[in-house]
């Protein structure tokens, strides 16, 4: 099962050809991400103010395959999967509201969970597992 966030691109999200600069789509993602934590019942503030762990993120990539223009209705669908006891990865299809179907870009997240003082790795919690489970 995926989770689906919804979002207008904003003249804050564009660059100066008037289409969405590459790194906010990213931002975009990762907002997709709080919404989807949020659904499931986690606590945002308890969640990335936690004195014993962090979920920093080690790896991220986006593919573009079409432009997205101020005013475009995106729609975030996200995958969450869990690639090791203390990691896991988001796949996010971005989809554009003026072609239905056809992705406007795609992107990836890898997560790492770490002791927030030692900086080692950490298993991941009973909390995330299940959110990962849902999505």
């Amino acid at each position: 099962m995926s989770f689906t966030y919804t979002r207008t691109v904003h003249f804050q999200d564009t660059d100066a050809a008037g289409v969405v600069y590459f790194a906010n789509v990213l931002a975009m993602c990762h907002e997709a991400y709080e919404a989807s934590l949020a659904a499931s019942g986690i606590n945002l503030k308890a969640f990335f103010s936690n004195p014993d762990r962090a979920i920093p993120i080690i790896h991220a990539t986006v593919d573009f395959y079409r432009p997205m223009f101020v005013g475009d209705r995106l729609t975030i669908q996200l995958t969450a999967k869990q690639v090791g006891a203390d990691e896991f990865e988001i796949a996010y299809q971005v989809f554009s509201g003026e072609i239905a179907g056809k992705s406007a870009a795609k992107a990836l997240s890898k997560h790492v969970c770490i002791d927030a003082v030692s900086r080692t790795r950490k298993q991941l919690s009973e909390e995330l597992m299940q959110w990962i489970r849902q999505f």
